[in-house]
């Protein structure tokens, strides 16, 4: 058996309103702005959204079995996030990038079946991202068995 995968890295900031409180979900947003409603929303000012993935990247998260490695480095500390693709994604977005603990499928969606949301990320990493000037760097990585 062998595995594919590749790599897409995202470049983003913190904002005075991240809160990273939804038990569900986890978002990435090209806007620079942040309302307290947004408690889905890690990090903003994003240097790509969905549509800015590469075509192999979208082609092989959109195959059956495909697993999402999510790494979040800001401060010196870091998260993973696993999830997985599907086929029927269209990422598609040109703002926002939604990973999802649920299977529910919007343009928006990067990934789905997570083991984290925003909620179950470190408080200590929240606090820096409460930051605007605090960059965060988010490695995609995808990879398929085949």
């Amino acid at each position: 058996m062998t595995k594919k995968k590749t790599t897409e890295k995202i470049v983003a900031f913190g904002h005075k309103n991240v809160q990273a409180t939804h038990p569900t979900t986890l978002m990435i947003t090209k806007h620079d702005d942040l309302t307290k409603n947004g408690d889905c929303v890690i990090a903003v000012g994003a240097d790509k959204s969905l549509a800015d993935l590469s075509e192999e990247f979208k082609t092989l998260l959109r195959k059956t079995n495909s697993k999402l490695l999510i790494k979040i480095k800001t401060g010196g500390l870091e998260e993973s996030v696993n999830a997985e693709g599907n086929p029927n994604l269209s990422l598609s977005d040109t703002v926002d990038a939604v990973i999802r603990k649920s299977d529910f499928l919007s343009n928006r969606t990067l990934a789905l079946k997570a083991d984290k949301a925003s909620i179950d990320l470190s408080r200590q990493m929240i606090e820096l991202l409460k930051n605007p000037k605090q960059k965060v760097i988010i490695t995609l990585t995808v990879e398929i068995s085949q």
